[in-house]
């Protein structure tokens, strides 16, 4: 599932639509699959175009939502240096690839989640809280907007993967 999430959180293409339709097909039935599906459903009545349009606003033009988990928990601080270096080891050591963006966005966090089989400590204390912060800003900003339900998904499948990691700890 995880892979999937990060997917979602990918600047739209063309064939993407079909691509995490096929993915989330094979899911057990499951509170995420259910909140996966509504974004879905959403991001199929917008069209190519204004899935772009809307990604952009969401994700790249909002200074009140950004999805880099450190900023959102410390700002700009020597913390978020710190967990960046130790994400950046870690998804180093699992040959995950950035995609371009800082450790601490979402996109590679959860390509790391899919991988990693014990998730850094620090990444369980802060992304769960971190993620509910965005959801919540970009609630406020626009209530109707779909990552509003993949937000809901990632909270779901990052809460019970963490759950698990605490019970073991």
């Amino acid at each position: 599932m995880f892979r999937t999430l990060a997917l979602a959180l990918s600047y739209p293409r063309a064939g993407l639509l079909e691509e995490l339709k096929a993915q989330s097909s094979a899911w057990p039935k499951h509170p995420a699959k259910q909140a996966f599906a509504k974004f879905l459903e959403a991001i199929e009545g917008l069209g190519l175009s204004a899935w772009e349009e809307l990604y952009t606003e969401t994700l790249d033009m909002n200074p009140k939502l950004v999805p880099y988990v450190g900023y959102v928990v410390w700002g700009e601080s020597y913390r978020r240096g710190d967990f960046m270096a130790s994400l950046k080891a870690e998804m180093d050591r699992l040959g995950i690839d950035t995609a371009g963006e800082l450790p601490d966005h979402l996109v590679p966090i959860l390509r790391y989640l899919d991988l990693a089989e014990h998730p850094l400590p620090s990444l369980i204390e802060v992304l769960e809280p971190a993620v509910l912060r965005m959801k919540k800003d970009l609630a406020a900003l626009s209530p109707k907007n779909p990552y509003l339900h993949l937000l809901d998904a990632i909270l779901v499948r990052v809460g019970e993967r963490f759950q698990k990691e605490r019970r073991k700890g």
